[in-house]
């Protein structure tokens, strides 16, 4: 069989508009043709000229490859991270949440602290994942320029939007108010700043005019990476999804902690993501992480630390049955510590145990529901993942 690469290339049409109009003969295809000639389609739209693309030509930022061109493959991991986050779709209407409505509607089935944390956690991720969700769209997937990484944010799009969905079909099922509970992020205090801290770090790129240079564009992107995958997936989610799951452990409102089950696996997933590209990054571009700028992160991973403090102390102040906020104080700065050890930072709050260790259960899916059948299930793919660091 001849190949594409053997064939006679002084045999294809070299001028497709010419040819199609030497047929043409309505006014409508004439008009279509001129407009096609006023693109200049043939013109520099697409080096025709240039070397079949090498996977060294590859960069996670700055890079001069196409990015429209997936193959050859240099970051397989990457790749391999997308086709992890392939395997695990789901969608909230699978769950079912039948035993929520029951015990949201009966009076003494939950106290009213475990009913505040609820609202407190649909309160901020409802509103959070929409800010990651965007920033992904508008900023870092405009920033990167390999496609493996690109193919990975994109299925991260529709799994933020899947989160979203799942909060609002919580909060429907058991029949909160939906305007208070979507707009607390700005009433409560505590979550307001929390909030604001994830819209300055995302916000802050949005024009690159006001940077010098490629390399302070370059930075501030890397602190929104940070801000995003290390600190609101790595930390501010974290502590939310143990309040809740915290009462799963208790067998209330299982279908809630079902599916928040499901986004801890999937922000999970993203923030290993994020803390490989930011380390790739450092491996190719050095240059970029300078000691000023390794303080700052840092100082972002720190703070938002100490925010997310002020959030657990202000929704569980009296705690709750396996869950209280001097345990999650103790947790927050255990996994901070680890998340600036994933950068290659030193660590601050030197706490040393993990006070819920049942936290690296609860994201151990090894197993799930087959929401029609109702039977155990192997999960197809979570074999291939590791918990052991969360």
């Amino acid at each position: 069989m001849t190949s594409y690469n053997d064939a006679k290339l002084d045999t294809l049409i070299q001028d497709p508009i010419a040819e199609m109009r030497r047929t043409v003969a309505t006014p409508e295809e004439i008009e279509a043709l001129n407009y096609l000639q006023d693109l200049d389609l043939m013109n520099g739209a697409i080096d025709t000229q240039g070397q079949p693309i090498r996977a060294d030509d590859k960069m996670i930022i700055r890079g001069k490859s196409d990015v429209n061109q997936l193959i050859p493959f240099k970051y397989e991991w990457a790749w391999q991270k997308y086709l992890d986050a392939s395997a695990n779709h789901w969608m909230p209407q699978e769950v079912a949440m039948t035993k929520d409505i029951s015990q949201w509607k009966t009076e003494g089935e939950l106290t009213e602290d475990e009913r505040m944390i609820v609202m407190r956690a649909l309160g901020f991720f409802s509103t959070a994942d929409s800010v990651v969700m965007n920033n992904l769209t508008l900023a870092i997937n405009e920033w990167i320029t390999s496609p493996e990484h690109r193919q990975y944010i994109a299925t991260q799009i529709k799994e933020e939007s899947i989160h979203q969905h799942a909060y609002q079909y919580i909060i429907e099922s058991l029949g909160m108010d939906q305007e208070f509970v979507f707009n607390m992020y700005r009433k409560v205090p505590s979550m307001t700043a929390k909030s604001a801290w994830c819209i300055h770090h995302t916000v802050d790129v949005s024009d690159r005019s006001k940077f010098a240079t490629e390399d302070d564009f370059d930075r501030a992107m890397l602190k929104n990476l940070v801000s995003q995958y290390v600190v609101m997936e790595g930390i501010f989610f974290y502590c939310g999804f143990a309040s809740v799951l915290s009462m799963g452990r208790r067998n209330k409102l299982p279908g809630t902690c079902e599916q928040f089950q499901y986004i801890l696996r999937d922000e999970s997933m993203h923030l290993n993501f994020g803390v490989d590209t930011y380390n790739q990054i450092k491996i190719e571009q050095p240059h970029l992480f300078t000691p000023e700028f390794n303080k700052h992160v840092r100082m972002m991973v720190i703070s938002g630390t100490l925010l997310e403090i002020a959030f657990a102390r202000d929704t569980a102040p009296r705690g709750i049955l396996g869950y209280n906020a001097s345990d999650m104080e103790d947790y927050l700065k255990f996994i901070a510590d680890r998340r600036l050890e994933q950068l290659g930072l030193e660590v601050f709050f030197k706490v040393k145990n993990n006070p819920f260790q049942w936290m690296s259960e609860m994201m151990d899916l090894r197993k799930e529901r087959n929401f029609f059948e109702r039977k155990i299930l192997d999960y197809q793919s979570s074999s291939s993942l590791s918990w052991d660091d969360f």
